[in-house]
């Protein structure tokens, strides 16, 4: 998916340039879904600039082509993602999944369908799987090894990154299981999302509406933990640090949510390790928030 050259028609002089010169650095020229040191690129520019790229859970080729269509009328980046559930009902509802088979085939069958039509909407794509918990690790580890064979034919992932959401263990064991995985994902430039600290409300029949106000908070010590296990392996990883984030729509206060917190951690890990916002943060869910506090 990449060229020796770009082709006349770059977009030059578009309000999106500025991310297609990153791109270009990584020799992408061109729209498709962009991985490994692309798309690591791509979220460098996005939080120097000070911008998110939003994900979209998508279960219907429709939704896909939805999510697509307004990458191509704002001229952004856009992130198809996959869950559990979402995946199977992809592949369909009457198909078993008692071993994760039908999430398995739904994830690869959707990611392959986006390599397909992305590069008729003209942006860069990033394609992502949503929480995996410990439960769903068969889930991960299918789509892990079709991601090996597809690297192996084609010199990249099928996917750009996947996310390891074992928030509902004890961090030590949720830490080490991530560094497990993600020795594994370094070589084929995959990135590793994960989340420390619980996101409340319920998602895709996952229930965390109950869980203790103070597990929805992380702390920097927590956060810190995170980037002492995974940053010798890869610079590739993303954490869901939480901050009072709940997945829902709610009106606003309902939920308190604390963004300072997360400067609070890029200063205590900038203090320890002398890098400047060494994190990389993904947001999850639905605050009601105003839009004078986003």
């Amino acid at each position: 998916q990449v060229s020796s050259s770009p082709p006349p028609t770059v977009r030059a002089g578009s309000a999106a340039m500025a991310y297609w010169d990153a791109l270009n650095k990584c020799k992408v020229y061109e729209a498709c879904v962009v991985t490994g040191d692309a798309a690591w690129a791509l979220y460098a520019f996005a939080k120097k600039e000070g911008f998110a790229i939003p994900a979209f859970n998508c279960t219907t080729t429709s939704s896909i082509n939805a999510a697509l269509e307004a990458g191509k009328n704002l001229n952004r980046p856009v992130t198809i993602q996959f869950s559990h559930g979402g995946s199977a009902f992809f592949a369909g509802k009457a198909l078993a999944n008692d071993k994760c088979q039908a999430s398995i085939l739904g994830a690869v069958a959707g990611a392959r369908y986006v390599r397909q039509v992305a590069p008729a909407y003209g942006v860069p794509v990033i394609l992502h799987s949503d929480h995996c918990a410990k439960k769903l690790l068969p889930w991960f580890d299918g789509m892990l090894k079709v991601d090996e064979q597809f690297f192996a034919e084609h010199g990249e992932p099928l996917f750009t990154s996947h996310m390891l959401d074992l928030s509902e263990e004890p961090d030590e064991e949720n830490i080490a299981i991530c560094a497990q995985y993600f020795k594994r994902m370094a070589p084929l430039k995959l990135i590793l999302e994960m989340e420390i600290g619980i996101t409340g409300g319920v998602e895709d029949g996952v229930d965390n509406s109950g869980v203790s106000k103070e597990k929805l908070y992380s702390t920097p010590e927590d956060v810190y933990a995170v980037y002492q296990a995974l940053s010798p392996i890869s610079e590739k990883f993303m954490i869901a640090a939480a901050f009072g984030n709940v997945h829902g729509v709610y009106k606003p206060g309902n939920v308190k949510l604390r963004p300072e917190l997360l400067e609070q951690f890029q200063k205590y890990c900038e203090e320890k390790t002398g890098a400047a916002k060494p994190y990389f943060f993904v947001f999850h869910g639905g605050s009601g928030s105003s839009k004078e506090d986003i």
